[in-house]
């Protein structure tokens, strides 16, 4: 009766979620503390339901690939924007990205539909989901691009002309232009007057037994914390960057 009784009194084992990211700061990086925005939520968010979060960063497409593995011990990466994908299934809202346009300050691209830009080249980042009707117009090949694998080398790709403009993250680029050195560049950019889309941000789990139990298990813990203010506590005081438009 003792050891039954102790049975129920014992806290229920706490367990270890394994997701893969990449270095996208501020929204998730192994230089800064707490890893980034994003991953300070899920980590809290996992905490609230009594389990622990270890996160493993790769280049984006690696870290895509091994999240969707089955024989790793992954169940998921973050973070992703939501897509059609029946191998995966996404969290609750974590937070909110906006996609905007850097282009070099002397030679603006205007713009008013979004078909206006295929008299553009537009650089892009390699694995990276955009919009719907932005990635529809380059798989079409209505849209020249230009690939990369990192945000860097597309804002130094702007910078020397050889494409009109890159799409990226708000925050991101206000991250990398803070960077100590990046002065040189900061006077040369500037964000176009119009903006993509604002995307929300998820946990992408895989679509399994295991991955759905996770995906409620998150959402369940998101619900018991505040999300703003832990986004907001793990967000880098990043000073403006000049010639940056949007606040």
């Amino acid at each position: 009766m003792i050891l039954i009784l102790f049975s129920f009194l014992s806290p229920l084992k706490a367990d270890t979620l394994y997701l893969t990211s990449l270095n996208w700061a501020p929204y998730s990086s192994e230089q800064l503390e707490n890893k980034g925005a994003v991953i300070a939520v899920t980590r809290a968010a996992l905490k609230a339901m009594g389990h622990e979060l270890v996160v493993d960063f790769y280049p984006w497409n690696r870290a895509v690939r091994l999240a969707t593995r089955s024989h790793t011990k992954y169940l998921g990466y973050i973070p992703e924007y939501v897509f059609p994908a029946e191998h995966l299934v996404f969290s609750v809202a974590i937070g909110s990205s906006l996609l905007v346009i850097v282009e070099n300050r002397d030679n603006p691209i205007y713009w008013e539909k979004l078909s206006d830009l295929n008299q553009y080249t537009i650089g892009v980042v390699k694995g990276y989901v955009n919009t719907q009707a932005f990635d529809g117009m380059v798989s079409s090949g209505l849209q020249r691009v230009e690939t990369v694998t990192s945000d860097d080398q597309n804002i130094r790709k702007v910078v020397s002309g050889r494409v009109n403009g890159a799409v990226i993250d708000l925050h991101v680029l206000k991250y990398l232009l803070a960077r100590e050195g990046m002065g040189p560049l900061k006077d040369k950019l500037q964000v176009n007057a119009h903006s993509l889309v604002e995307k929300e941000l998820f946990v992408a789990f895989r679509n399994t037994p295991e991955g759905r139990k996770w995906r409620e298990i998150f959402n369940q813990g998101l619900a018991k914390i505040d999300v703003d203010a832990v986004m907001e506590a793990n967000m880098p005081n990043v000073p403006n960057v000049p010639n940056i438009s949007r606040e």
